[in-house]
């Protein structure tokens, strides 16, 4: 484990003329040329010429005094989401080697800052995963282990910070999928209040679930990220009308004003080392002088089949317009029906094509009722707890239930693979924000703890995620 400079280092060396952004990025390419064989982490790269000549541009904009935001920043997309430069396939054979007529709003709006996007990282096919093993392009390995999974879906997004191979990274969070990879790679993420980042260019799963997300290897560099994303998108009807929130000038909270809730009942269904580490993150702040507690909630408990109810009937709407015609994977020949047959199975890995037939079978005449509705009536339930809980307290709980797992662990156990993503569904189901950062490490094996507070109260996560990072000196980590 050693430190690398983080987004806001690197800004304030380049203003300095301490480090040139061509020097920085020709150092990025060198440790994903080192890496990538081991870790896939990227199913696309930028041409290292242009990305090189980027930073040549962004160095020179720094010395006129022209620099923007985050001028020189090299940021990696997941790709679920578009660029019109480089391909856009959501790790799937279906869209392999599809590039999008245009940018996702938050693409842009990373390019108009002086990002530099120099790659496409790895997932689970669809966003549909929680360990990166599900790709059509091969799974993703933990650079922390690499026997190990790092986390998904946004498996790429979480090992490409972990090895320093990007300053900062865009995953999507549909239950967990930024989070699960920020606790399993030594690193931070952002779930956003539901529409506080336009979805506009995210090849959906779960509509009323998915938010755009931001990783980093620090709390202040998620806080950077995350406002120059936010804001109101007209172009997405799930878009808040509001202004992003002003996040990269907070300090952190002082222990005294912090007051922290446990629900009850729930890390008990954690491995021991992850309660180890929990209870003792708690402790700390407690001696620091938090307030912490616990706080009952009702049907939270049931909150990972109320989500996968909901998540596979979305997809199973969402994947029904891959039908051959309009995208590059293709049927061979035959009627309509058995064109169709030929392009999704082809197209399709078997999870993908696993959860359709589930979402299908929960929105079949006869069962809507019985599981769909009723699931959604439970989300209400987890809703109204959580937005009762977080007026008076931020929620904590472990980031995952269990140590990452080793390759090939969990896939083949539905049951003990979706319950990895017991705590961060939650988060989800209400459409609140929630951070994932670092909470200590066990057998070298990083360790995540959560905290969910009310609709836009990122601004309270952010202060308290600095004030962590303060006790646990556990920012900017990399493996290695």
């Amino acid at each position: 484990m050693h430190r690398t400079p983080g987004i806001a280092d690197l800004l304030y060396a380049y203003a300095n003329g301490d480090m040139d952004p061509v020097e920085h990025a020709a150092r990025v390419l060198e440790e994903i040329r080192r890496w990538e064989p081991k870790v896939n982490a990227f199913i696309s790269l930028e041409d290292p010429e242009l990305v090189l000549e980027a930073a040549e541009d962004a160095g020179k904009r720094w010395k006129r005094g022209e620099a923007r935001p985050l001028e020189g920043i090299l940021v990696g997309v997941k790709d679920n989401i578009s660029t019109s430069f480089l391909p856009t396939t959501a790790a799937s054979r279906m869209l392999d080697p599809y590039v999008p007529p245009y940018n996702a709003t938050v693409v842009d709006r990373l390019l108009e800052r002086g990002a530099i996007i120099h790659g496409k990282l790895n997932l689970d096919e669809f966003a549909m995963g929680s360990t990166g093993e599900f790709s059509a392009f091969g799974p993703t390995r933990n650079p922390w282990s690499l026997d190990r999974v790092p986390g998904g879906s946004s498996s790429g997004s979480g090992a490409c910070l972990a090895y320093a191979g990007c300053d900062g990274a865009l995953g999507s969070d549909t239950g967990g999928s930024v989070r699960l990879p920020a606790a399993y790679t030594a690193t931070v993420g952002l779930k956003p209040t539901y529409g506080l980042v336009s979805r506009r260019g995210l090849i959906p799963y779960g509509n009323s679930l998915e938010q755009i997300s931001p990783m980093a290897r620090s709390v202040r560099d998620v806080a950077l990220l995350l406002e120059a994303i936010a804001g109101w998108d007209p172009g997405d009807a799930t878009s808040l009308r509001t202004e992003a929130p002003s996040l990269s000038g907070l300090k952190p909270a002082e222990p005294g004003e912090v007051r922290v809730c446990v629900p009850r009942g729930l890390p008990e269904l954690a491995e021991e080392p992850v309660r180890k580490a929990f209870y003792s993150l708690l402790e700390r702040l407690e001696s620091e002088g938090a307030s912490v507690g616990e706080v009952e909630m009702r049907g939270v408990e049931r909150a990972l089949p109320a989500y996968y109810t909901i998540a596979l009937a979305e997809a199973a709407s969402n994947l029904a317009r891959y039908d051959g015609t309009l995208y590059p994977m293709r049927g061979e020949s035959g009627e309509y029906w058995r064109y169709i047959a030929q392009a999704r199975g082809r197209g399709f890995g078997f999870e993908v094509k696993k959860r359709i037939l589930m979402g299908v079978y929960v929105l079949s005449e006869g069962y809507r009722d019985e599981y769909y509705v009723a699931a959604t009536r439970l989300r209400r339930l987890v809703r109204d707890e959580v937005l009762r809980a977080t007026r008076g307290c931020i929620l904590a709980t472990p980031a995952s239930p269990v140590m990452p797992p080793r390759l090939g662990e969990r896939i083949g156990d539905p049951l003990k693979l979706y319950a990895m993503d017991a705590y961060t569904v939650i988060a989800n189901l209400a459409g609140v924000p929630a951070l994932v950062q670092p909470a200590g490490f066990h057998e070298g094996l990083p360790i995540g703890v959560q905290f969910m507070a009310g609709r836009l109260g990122e601004p309270q996560l952010i202060r308290l995620g600095l004030l962590v990072e303060e006790l646990t000196g556990l920012a900017e980590v990399v493996a290695g």
